[in-house]
């Protein structure tokens, strides 16, 4: 049996992570396209709340480089420029490998059943042409391998890379096939049932090359303003930050 749909929203979380949460899927959604601006206390008013949280909101989601703060300008949204999204599926390909070698030896039945009822849930989404779910369980399913590896500074610098937002960034790029994408998790889940670590490694180095290619084909190649400048940090949060794919 498929897990129960992931939650859209956390009411108990802090109010910023809320606030984040609900512009992040504004950006997703097309309601707020690249270059857009976001006003804080047009949100504010919106989500009935002080523009304190906005704010923190806006910083954290610049700090992943899915907004960009300009000084008395306020915050837009921008959108990755190719190269970053490849960046990222290099440096995820190289921790998820990691991952699996430190987490194959620790698997259980109850894992596997669990990994594969996300990837039973990819398929159901991708059937329906839900892009947006397919990416929330694409996610659960990569980030539930780097759990059982076991490893919190691995599983650090995994999620600093917003693998839930990389994907499903390209997963809306024209071109995108949802069933494509959920049917590339299918030959790592076979590789894990076998228990065999070389061969999940081998399978999610695969994974991520093909997502590259896929991805280096169908992603414009134009720069927009902005672009180019550093996607891992924005000066005014001094944090470091990913699709996408997964």
């Amino acid at each position: 049996m498929a897990p129960s749909t992931p939650a859209r929203t956390l009411s108990r979380s802090p109010l910023a992570d809320q606030v984040k949460d609900r512009l992040l899927e504004r950006i997703l959604s097309g309601e707020y396209p690249p270059d857009s601006r976001i006003v804080e206390t047009q949100i504010a008013r919106e989500l009935d709340t002080s523009q304190a949280p906005v704010r923190e909101a806006l910083r954290a989601l610049a700090a992943l480089g899915v907004v960009e703060i300009t000084p008395f300008k306020g915050a837009r949204v921008r959108r990755p420029a190719r190269r970053e999204i490849l960046e990222a599926y290099a440096v995820r390909s190289a921790l998820e490998s990691l991952g699996a070698r430190l987490a194959v030896p620790r698997l259980t039945d109850a894992d596997l059943d669990e990994l594969g009822g996300y990837c039973e849930a990819m398929q159901t989404a991708a059937r329906a042409g839900d892009a947006h779910l397919v990416a929330e369980w694409d996610a659960r399913f990569h980030g539930r391998i780097l759990e059982i590896a076991d490893n919190q500074t691995l599983h650090t610098v995994w999620g600093s890379l917003e693998p839930f937002l990389r994907t499903y960034i390209t997963l809306v790029v024209p071109g995108a096939d949802p069933q494509w994408s959920a049917d590339l998790h299918l030959p790592i889940l076979a590789a894990l049932q076998e228990r065999g670590t070389e061969d999940a490694v081998s399978a999610l180095e695969q994974h991520f090359a093909e997502a590259s290619t896929n991805l280096a084909s169908r992603w414009p190649d134009e720069t927009a303003p902005g672009l180019d400048r550093p996607a891992l940090g924005d000066s005014l949060t001094g944090v470091g930050t990913g699709p996408y794919h997964r």
